[in-house]
């Protein structure tokens, strides 16, 4: 069944709106390109809807009403919005689930040496990457560092006009007819992912390495760090400059970071709009999804239910059983990305089971790779129940699986939080170039993701 094209069903009243939700949405990803900026920007957000912290709450020792919106932040990575419904929390939640961490380079700590007469940041990569395609264009530094007396210095460079960007060499043509030879995964190898960060020696000085010693001079000056700052550091290389409008007709967004901050976005934006909810609606930002959800902010910590026990405590609902009927009871859209259909790589594809650009939101009932191995399979009776509550609410969508059965395949969080009982079903927008410094989004998906998820956040399931 082919699914209409979701730009056809639009009037110039939804256009603006398409658009107006796009440009927000362009500079979020502009804006917050690591999971701490993403995180404090939601919580900007949050408290600018009406949101109070939860852990204000729980210190006052208040109570909350149907009605009342709180969230909690932890380890400014992770955040949780809960907006209170109306039906007790044992009858479960709907809630929205996505990441707001991205593949990327993060600097190690101890990364800084000299070599040809250059400074150079030496780099382990985060999450699943083809490692050529960060050679050779704009990078920009971005994070925290945490000095011994515990104060922080907040880095980002390489995003404003008149700052420096870094990068990456790649080997010029002209002497690459042996690189050339070799499988793309190893074109450019991971130890060779080193970041050149300066080229200009100090003067009068007996240093050996006087170009590393003036980069340390300079990083002393601007951010009043010390090279061993460096060993409670979190930074990352990330690619230089903002989203921009993709397509003689702006019909789509390029920009770093989609997976999965277009469906974090939109999830929030939903979370923040809803108004009297039946169910507690929840919007649940997670991190750590590209390398395994590990971790103490990632989702298979336990951080999401001791989170959900304490708001069960505070609305005078909370015992042991009710947490487990609570979660078993829910329902949720575990909101990742997925691989839009590439005419330019046809083969990759399965025509009649693929997402394409411009058709709306996707659902995937099962991720997974090959045999479906290490997929959340969704039951037919909640996909129904689905398609009903879109439908009703004019939302354009889609079905899909991420390629081939046989071309490789992926994870998200379903799986994980389907450990509780619940209903969950992978959902979100289509891309291309996934996982690609540059990724490609269409601001159509966008809006009808936005849309569904208003629209899910608001269903009954009685």
């Amino acid at each position: 069944m082919e699914r209409k094209n979701a730009w056809n069903t639009y009037e110039e009243a939804d256009l603006v709106q398409v658009n107006r939700i796009a440009e927000q949405y362009r500079q979020f990803i502009s804006d917050c390109k690591t999971e701490r900026e993403c995180a404090v920007r939601i919580r900007e957000m949050a408290e600018a809807a009406g949101y109070v912290s939860l852990e204000k709450a729980v210190r006052e020792e208040g109570s909350l009403q149907p009605g009342d919106k709180v969230y909690a932040v932890h380890k400014k990575k992770l955040v949780i919005l809960f907006h209170i419904g109306t039906e007790p929390m044992e009858r479960g939640m709907n809630i929205l689930g996505a990441h707001i961490d991205s593949p990327r380079l993060d600097i190690k700590q101890n990364p800084l040496y000299e070599d040809g007469e250059m400074a150079l940041l030496e780099t382990h990569y985060y999450g699943g990457i083809k490692k050529y395609q960060w050679a050779a264009i704009p990078l920009a530094l971005h994070g925290t560092v945490v000095k011994k007396d515990g104060s922080t210095v907040e880095i980002a460079v390489g995003e404003q006009p008149g700052d420096p960007v870094f990068g990456i060499s790649d080997l010029l043509i002209h002497l690459s007819s042996e690189q050339l030879q070799k499988k793309a995964a190893v074109v450019v190898e991971g130890e060779n992912l080193n970041v050149i960060v300066g080229s200009r020696p100090l003067k009068d000085t007996e240093e050996k390495e006087k170009i590393r010693e003036a980069l340390l001079g300079i990083l002393k000056e601007q951010y009043g760090i010390e090279e061993e700052d460096f060993l409670s550091a979190e930074l990352e290389a990330v690619p230089a400059g903002a989203a921009r409008d993709f397509g003689l007709d702006r019909s789509m967004i390029m920009g770093y970071g989609q997976d999965d901050r277009i469906c974090a976005f939109t999830s929030l934006l939903a979370q923040l709009e809803v108004q009297d909810p039946a169910y507690t609606s929840v919007c649940l930002l997670t991190d750590k999804e590209e390398i395994g959800s590990m971790g103490a902010t990632g989702m298979q910590s336990r951080y999401f239910e001791n989170v959900t026990a304490e708001v069960m405590q505070l609305s005078g609902q909370y015992s042991e059983l009710a947490l487990r009927r609570c979660l078993q009871n829910s329902h949720m859209l575990s909101s990742d990305v997925s691989a839009a259909f590439d005419p330019n790589y046809a083969s990759a594809f399965e025509k009649k089971n693929t997402a394409y650009l411009g058709r709306g939101m996707v659902f995937n009932k099962y991720t997974g790779s090959r045999g479906k191995s290490g997929s959340n399979d969704a039951c037919a009776e909640y996909i129904g129940q689905l398609r009903g509550i879109m439908d009703g609410a004019g939302v354009c969508w889609q079905t899909a699986e991420l390629g081939k059965v046989d071309q490789g395949g992926g994870g998200t969080i379903a799986y994980i939080t389907a450990n509780y009982g619940m209903d969950v079903i992978d959902s979100g927008v289509a891309l291309l170039n996934m996982h690609s410094p540059w990724e490609v989004s269409s601001k159509a998906d966008i809006y009808e993701a936005y849309r569904g998820y208003g629209a899910f956040l608001k269903a009954r399931w009685d």
